[in-house]
């Protein structure tokens, strides 16, 4: 497919995750991450609020103004825990803390995915749940020291051999856990242009 309905689709966001799950819906798109916004969010925001804030910031902090024949689809993914909400980490401290707490666990992942044109905005959220079986240190810092999982939330990324040893279940889209529910994306991209 190319452009749907003639639009030119724009990708807010520097995943490569991001950008072959997009290009798997066969769509045309280039990819722009120019953004003013500083990634922070309101702790008065309910935690399965904040994935939707996040997208929605984004979108409205784009470089530049949106063009008529224009639709910019941003993203943001959370991992909850417990009474923790992950992003990525801050360093290896950080990731191997954040793995520690996911062995053995069960949590859920959140993506928020923004759609948004100069005629108007669409925001939805996307929950899937995992579970870990017991991680060994040793699991846990070959993973982080071979793949260096700091720009993904939660330090792991499920298509990585994190996965492939750690996930003993997940329920709901794999494709969400690796942070762009490209199902939802496509079923709202199309609600989105029929107005």
């Amino acid at each position: 497919m190319t452009g749907l309905c003639g639009k030119r689709i724009i990708l807010g966001s520097g995943s490569p995750r991001r950008r072959e799950l997009l290009h798997s819906l066969d769509i045309d798109f280039m990819v722009d991450t120019g953004t003013d916004f500083k990634e922070s969010f309101n702790t008065g925001h309910p935690d399965g609020f904040v994935p939707e804030r996040m997208s929605e910031g984004k979108s409205l902090g784009f470089h530049r103004p949106l063009e008529k024949d224009e639709i910019l689809i941003t993203a943001d993914t959370m991992v909850f825990c417990g009474n923790e909400m992950m992003g990525k980490p801050r360093d290896r401290a950080d990731a191997v803390r954040m793995l520690k707490d996911l062995s053995g666990n069960e949590h859920q992942v959140i993506t928020a995915v923004t759609i948004r044109s100069c005629d108007g905005m669409r925001s939805f959220s996307d929950m899937s749940r995992v579970w870990f079986k017991d991680l060994t240190d040793e699991e846990i810092n070959y993973y982080i020291d071979t793949y260096k999982p700091y720009d993904k939330a939660g330090a792991y990324g499920c298509q990585e051999w994190i996965g492939a040893i750690g996930i003993s279940r997940i329920e709901g889209s794999f494709y969400n856990i690796m942070g762009f529910p490209v199902h939802r994306v496509w079923e709202e991209l199309h609600r989105f242009l029929e107005g």
